[in-house]
């Protein structure tokens, strides 16, 4: 009996081992995972069963509680006065076209037959007229700055004419508007009109002191305390001051204390100083910042613009002083702007004023600060005028920084000058 031989292939037998082994795994991982989702099934059941018996346990142990404030209602928001404050706080520019004021020159012309420190007008100026284009610069809701941009003249000028004395007092010397006289009559009646027929208004015993308002023939209107009335030419004589002054007897000379005591950043610039005319020359003279000597020259005609237009004549000179560097800038030098006057900044030196000499600016430049700057509308002025008040906002150095200058530091830098020419009494 044959015997069967069996071969068996090993290979196979690898191949068909590993894949009974793989088929294992499957099923265990198959197995457990099922018995998870079968736990999870189960906790989930639990936890919605305790849920149910017990609603207070809903946090477990790793829950954290956040503690819970109560908010303030919110306030009610006021649209309008919302949109009121964003407006104030835009800077606005506008382009208008406007009838201005040419303003006036004035002329000083010396005159040898009247009294040292005597100024009398000949001829009252006269504002022209032109259309002009004006850009203006409001912030916070008021106007800033207001520059012109172009004009056109439709009605010149005239200049006014003021003579100023140069002649000692003589014993043939003429009064004029404005010199105190000395009654030389026992007594002496005041009528109503110039006739010895008028009626009296009140009796003058000799040395009473009165005011000359007017001429007429042989007559002189006068002022005395609160009366105003006519009295004889011949009845009166003029005194004159101390022979060793330039002449001002109707502003006598105050000390450096007097002139002093109420200098501050609220002192008012619509007043005049109270310094003589010689007080003025004397402030500038030998001067070492003043080296052209400009301030030194016109030194009196600060003094007869605080005569004509009540105003601090030192505070024109500070300006004059801080915006033209002590008359050194080009300006100042070849036009004759001490105050860069209209000298606008598309082309500050070709829009500036340019002037005959130093006094034309001073002058204007004086009134425009009473007209403008310095007093509310509406307040009588110079030469039966009233002020306009367009860039008032107080009669201060601070004030007038508001309108005048976008330099916000400009009242301080003028203010120190002024200190500095007062302290030089």
């Amino acid at each position: 009996m044959k015997k069967r031989t069996i071969k068996i292939n090993f290979g196979v037998a690898i191949v068909s081992v590993l894949i009974i082994i793989l088929i294992t795994i499957c099923l265990i991982i198959f197995l457990g995972k099922n018995n998870n989702d079968n736990k999870q099934a189960s906790a989930s059941n639990s936890i919605e069963e305790e849920t149910k018996t017990s609603p207070a346990k809903k946090q477990n142990a790793m829950d954290i509680e956040v503690p819970i404030t109560k908010q303030n209602p919110l306030k009610a928001v006021n649209i309008e006065k919302v949109i009121e404050e964003n407006e104030k706080n835009i800077q606005r520019e506008t382009i208008e076209r406007q009838e201005a004021d040419v303003e006036f020159n004035t002329q000083y012309r010396e005159n040898n037959s009247l009294a040292k420190g005597k100024i009398q007008t000949i001829q009252e100026g006269q504002d022209g007229k032109q259309n002009a284009i004006i850009k203006n610069i409001y912030r916070n809701g008021e106007l800033v700055t207001s520059n012109q941009i172009s004009s056109e003249i439709t009605k010149a000028s005239i200049d006014k004419i003021v003579e100023i004395g140069t002649a000692a007092y003589s014993s043939n010397y003429v009064p004029i508007v404005g010199d105190e006289l000395e009654v030389t009559s026992l007594t002496l009646a005041v009528r109503i009109s110039a006739s010895n027929d008028a009626d009296k208004l009140i009796t003058l015993n000799k040395g009473d002191k009165v005011k000359v308002k007017e001429e007429k023939d042989d007559w002189y209107n006068i002022s005395y305390s609160s009366y105003s009335g006519w009295v004889p030419k011949d009845c009166l004589k003029f005194v004159p001051p101390n022979a060793e002054s330039d002449g001002d007897e109707n502003n006598p000379q105050f000390t450096k204390e007097q002139l002093t005591q109420d200098i501050g950043f609220s002192m008012l610039l619509n007043r005049k100083s109270g310094l003589s005319i010689d007080q003025y020359k004397k402030i500038f003279e030998d001067e070492s910042n003043d080296k052209n000597n400009v301030f030194k020259e016109n030194a009196e005609y600060f003094y007869y613009a605080e005569q004509q237009y009540n105003i601090n004549g030192l505070f024109v000179a500070a300006i004059g002083i801080h915006e033209s560097g002590w008359a050194t800038s080009t300006i100042s030098l070849s036009k004759k702007n001490l105050f860069g006057y209209r000298a606008y900044d598309r082309d500050p030196y070709g829009s500036a004023s340019a002037f005959e000499n130093y006094s034309e600016g001073i002058d204007l430049v004086a009134r425009v600060l009473v007209k403008y700057y310095l007093n509310p509308p509406g307040t009588p002025i110079y030469g039966g005028e009233t002020a306009s008040g367009a860039y008032y906002k107080g009669s201060t150095v601070t004030a007038v920084n508001k309108s005048y200058a976008t330099d916000k530091n400009w009242a301080n830098a003028v203010y120190k000058w002024m200190l500095y020419l007062y302290n030089k009494l």
